[in-house]
């Protein structure tokens, strides 16, 4: 059965690190997928690549039967992948509505092309929608900036979804949260629709374990384990590779 991400043979050399080498990885619509492993494992590395803001030395990725190797982060954007960094990147002087509305309107398409302001009142209305989901109602009039950290995670997913993506790059999104907003944000991404797939970056496992379908272990830049999360977790390579030192 072919994913809808499909990377094989995945490798990224800095000089004599291999930072990845021969790394497949296989995502299939709707899915959810995390990537662990220790510091330097190549997690980050790999998603770079499927977002296209790194370029591989060898091995190649297919996102929907497609080659996107040639392609840059903004084309495999206009693709459908889309995605999330550790640090929240929304624009602090615009409203949390505003954020939204910036993020959709590259892909909202009216009805009827003479009808007046018809794209951005679509984008206010998928807006006000993706508001409701992340939780976000009551602060959608209150400048980005002024949204507490966790506020500001819900939000950048919520201006990723505006862009109809078919698959969401999380890279570590519980990053400098509290437990009661990684609480929340494990609601938000439980509810994330079916229509999007998820390839998530966490270092919390309760985390990873609570939201995921599958799992791949990365350790020294290669796969070391991959299957379901109780696969995982009684796996004796991945026990030992945490008694190792996992961060």
């Amino acid at each position: 059965m072919t994913g809808l991400l499909e990377a094989q043979g995945v490798t990224v050399r800095y000089g004599s690190l291999a930072a990845l080498d021969s790394v497949d990885l296989c995502v299939h619509d709707g899915q959810r997928h995390a990537l662990i492993g220790p510091n330097g494992a190549g997690k980050t590395t790999l998603l770079n690549v499927i977002g296209g803001s790194t370029r591989p030395q060898r091995g190649t990725v297919s996102f929907d039967g497609r080659n996107v190797g040639q392609l840059g982060p903004a084309a495999r954007a206009r693709r459908g992948i889309n995605r999330i960094h550790q640090r929240p990147a929304v624009f602090p002087t615009l409203t949390a509505t505003e954020n939204i509305v910036v993020a959709a309107l590259p892909r909202v398409i009216p009805r009827r092309r003479w009808w007046p302001g018809g794209r951005r009142r679509i984008a206010h209305h998928r807006a006000g929608t993706l508001l409701d989901q992340m939780g976000l109602a009551d602060v959608a009039a209150v400048p980005a900036g002024h949204l507490a950290h966790g506020q500001r995670r819900q939000l950048e997913i919520a201006m990723a979804l505006a862009g109809r993506p078919r698959l969401l790059l999380l890279d570590e999104p519980a990053a400098g949260l509290s437990a009661i907003e990684v609480g929340r944000l494990s609601e938000v991404l439980r509810t994330l629709p079916r229509a999007v797939a998820v390839l998530l970056v966490e270092h919390r496992l309760d985390l990873v374990y609570a939201l995921s379908d599958t799992v791949t272990v990365l350790r020294d830049g290669r796969t070391l384990a991959a299957g379901t999360p109780d696969e995982i977790r009684t796996s004796p390579l991945v026990r030992q590779a945490y008694a190792d030192g996992v961060a």
